[in-house]
Formats: C-alpha cells, structure tokens, sequence
C-alpha cells in the first residue's frame, strides 16, 4: 500500500511558512519522499500500516490551508504514468521487503 499525501498551504507570513515547513519536516521524518511538489508518498507493508502513517499526519495538520491524504495499493501505484516533458519516465519502485533466511 502507499499513502500519498496532498497539500496546499499558505506561505504568505512568516508563520504561515513556519507551519508549512513544520508540516513538511514531519512528513520527511515519517519516511515519506517527495513525489512533486507538496505531493509526498510513503510504501506501507499492510492496510495496518497505513493507519499508522496517516494517524501521524493528521496529527501534524496545520492550522490553515488544505492537506488530502489517499491510499492506494502496489498494482494502483505501478499504473502511474510519469512523463517529464514528452518522455515518459519509469515509476519509482516500492522498497524490497526484508527477508530472512
């Protein structure tokens, strides 16, 4: 599963940016990667996991401006299509899980 996280929020004021920044870093520390800009995504092994994972960005939901969240699976991600400019661009892989022997 992936949790992506949408966000549009006000950078007007200097507190304004220190909440959207606040807002980002919290995001980064929870092991989510950019995807675009103010658009970040995080693999999760189990609908569980999810939960988990969207439970800490509701908790980190600033003040102003609108925050999406969504889920989807492995089989929804892989059928992104990703072009910079005209060329299409492969989709990022979702981590390999741990194995043990």
């Amino acid at each position: 599963m992936w949790v992506i996280v949408l966000f549009d929020l006000p950078s007007d004021t200097p507190q304004a940016r220190k909440q959207y920044m606040r807002f980002r870093k919290c995001l980064l520390n929870d092991s989510f990667t950019m995807m675009q800009y103010s658009v970040y995504m995080r693999h999760c092994a189990s609908i569980e996991n999810t939960q988990i994972h969207i439970k800490k960005v509701k908790a980190a939901l600033p003040p102003d401006g609108e925050v999406r969240i969504i889920t989807i699976t492995d089989k929804q991600f892989g059928r992104i299509q990703v072009y910079f400019g005209k060329r299409r661009l492969p989709v990022e892989q979702a981590p390999a899980q741990l194995e043990f022997l």
